[in-house]
């Protein structure tokens, strides 16, 4: 006998998964319709308009992969190289790890471009490994979540479309966050998901690519052998369930089959897409900005140390230096089982020495930066902590209030 299923309130101030919009959670409960039923048809191609506007481009392909933002990133990359291909990876975090890590299984030739993790790459930097390495693909993060850094690539863009590199940029915490300009940038194929800043629950991802890829993936098109035994390609994409040359297919007006779509995922992503667009994009990153200043204010007042460089660091994550003499998951354990708070610690060198406050999509409100400072100094304060007590919430209420 097993007993109902029940689940706990919380608070949810990490870098990811976030509190889903109550829209989404709303729509994803609704009936279903088949996949290739013209009411969900319509509803795809509203999804692939949608997609667009926070990656501010007017690419012709913008649509789903079933699966979480990493399932994204491989297709991305697996749909560019070839073994042997030459990719330039700068690193500035751990995500850069990973997408190393899928461009080794493709039998790419891998080159980091490496540096501590307190900051981003100055552009030239980066610029001057390309001339050098003279790679097909430059593969990016965006917003490093690790440690709260976010890389301008502005100049690295640009200066790849004039020399026919392909750039390919993971977007993944900051889409919907930040404004984002993929065709201002040159950016060929970015990848996004649905966890963070859409606040949908995790399960797809978001591409978007421009005309020179979609080049690549007609020349490596191959149909599945149960529709045709005839349109064989040997340069065909290794996989086939994250084959984009398929997918574009799947998504355009052919409708060729390609797998049982995801429709109540779908339908969570159309609305927390609309929700979001709805609001303005402006306004979204607005209140993203206000609350990240709210909660920097919070942190600063109560006499905490940030890691990394605060220039560069994203709104949407917030990097704190857990205080010498402190037990940091003890902290997070109390947060969590006393006030329903969640925050996250970090990765590799910096696990056990970091906490990072999320502040993405519908996580990112008044209410939860309130919630999280008092809760957080609360908790600092049982642990006797060094801090200034009392002065966060005030510090936050003080941005609230000068608006």
């Amino acid at each position: 006998m097993f007993n109902e299923l029940v689940i706990p309130s919380r608070t949810i101030m990490t870098p990811g998964p976030v509190e889903s919009n109550p829209v989404a959670l709303q729509a994803m409960s609704s009936r279903m319709l088949g996949q290739f039923d013209p009411a969900f048809l319509t509803i795809m191609n509203n999804v692939k308009e949608m997609i667009k506007i926070p990656f501010g481009t007017k690419n012709k392909q913008a649509f789903a992969v079933d699966g979480t933002s990493r399932s994204g990133l491989e297709a991305a990359l697996i749909a560019l190289i070839e073994p042997g291909d030459k990719v330039l990876i700068p690193a500035y975090g751990r995500f850069a790890y990973l997408l190393g890590e899928i461009c080794e299984r493709a039998k790419a030739e891998i080159k980091y471009l490496e540096k501590d993790w307190t900051g981003t790459f100055d552009q030239e930097d980066v610029i001057e490994a390309i001339k050098e390495f003279q790679p097909k693909v430059v593969a990016m993060i965006h917003g490093e979540t690790a440690n709260g850094q976010m890389q301008a690539i502005d100049k690295i863009g640009p200066f790849c479309r004039e020399n026919d590199v392909f750039f390919m940029v993971d977007m993944v915490a900051t889409y919907g966050g930040v404004p984002i300009h993929v065709d201002e940038w040159c950016v060929d194929i970015a990848v996004a998901g649905t966890q963070k800043c859409i606040s949908v629950p995790s399960g797809l991802a978001l591409v978007t690519y421009n005309d020179r890829v979609e080049a690549v993936l007609d020349a490596r098109y191959q149909k599945e052998l149960g529709l045709s035994k005839d349109d064989r390609n040997e340069n065909h994409i290794a996989s086939n369930y994250l084959d984009l040359s398929q997918l574009q297919r799947y998504w355009s007006d052919e409708r060729i089959n390609h797998h049982t779509e995801a429709t109540n995922m779908i339908y969570g992503l159309h609305e927390g897409l609309r929700s979001i667009i709805n609001e303005g994009m402006e306004n979204v990153f607005a209140r993203h900005a206000q609350n990240d200043e709210a909660i920097v204010a919070g942190i600063k007042a109560m006499g905490l140390g940030f890691y990394g460089d605060l220039e560069t660091k994203m709104p949407t994550v917030t990097p704190i230096m857990i205080p010498e003499g402190v037990d940091g998951e003890a902290v997070r354990e109390l947060l969590l089982d006393q006030f329903g708070v969640e925050i996250a610690s970090s990765f590799g060198d910096l696990k056990g020495k970091v906490w990072r406050i999320g502040n993405m999509g519908y996580s990112s409100r008044h209410e939860n930066v309130l919630h999280v400072l008092s809760a957080l100094e609360a908790a600092l304060i049982y642990y006797n902590a060094p801090i200034n007590q009392g002065e966060a919430v005030k510090a936050a209420l003080n941005v609230y209030k000068k608006k």
